[in-house]
Formats: C-alpha cells, sequence, structure tokens
C-alpha cells in the first residue's frame, strides 16, 4: 500500500489523543477510507508530521477531515528499505 506524509504546523495533540493514535498504530487498525498510521512525528510547540498508508492522496485527505484537522500538502513517500 502506498505511503503518504503530511505536516501540520500548529496542531496541539492531548496527551489522550497520542495515547489512542498510538494503540490504534501498534493494533493496525484502519479507518473507513483505508487510511492507517504508520508513524506519527509530533514536537511541544505543535509540529507534527503524519506518515499514513493509504489507497491515495484524497484518502488521506478525508481521514483529516473526519477528525476535524485541516490538511495541507499530501506527499507521496518510499522508503528506503
Amino acid at each position: 500500500m502506498p505511503q503518504f506524509m503530511d505536516f501540520h504546523a500548529h496542531l496541539q495533540l492531548p496527551n489522550e489523543a497520542i495515547e489512542q493514535i498510538t494503540q490504534d498504530t501498534k493494533d493496525g487498525k484502519s479507518d473507513e477510507f483505508g487510511v492507517r498510521q504508520v508513524e506519527l512525528f509530533h514536537s511541544p510547540d505543535g509540529q507534527v508530521y503524519c506518515l499514513l498508508e493509504a489507497p491515495d492522496a484524497d484518502a488521506v485527505r478525508k481521514h483529516h477531515h473526519a477528525i476535524g484537522v485541516d490538511c495541507g500538502e499530501v506527499h507521496e513517500v518510499k522508503g528506503l528499505l
């Protein structure tokens, strides 16, 4: 499945949200759009990068819209390994 990266410049995630995302990622949970969180990188000042598996970039946008989070640019990415 393709992987996508997006960035949120000012997204303050409460600890409960981070814990839920962590558990869903460990469980391999996908949403109704076929999007699965692979990793989430965040800083205390609200910079968040999401690495997601999804059928396409539009599914990533729908995933964010459904949880009320603005989604800017979405980039398909590939790892080195």
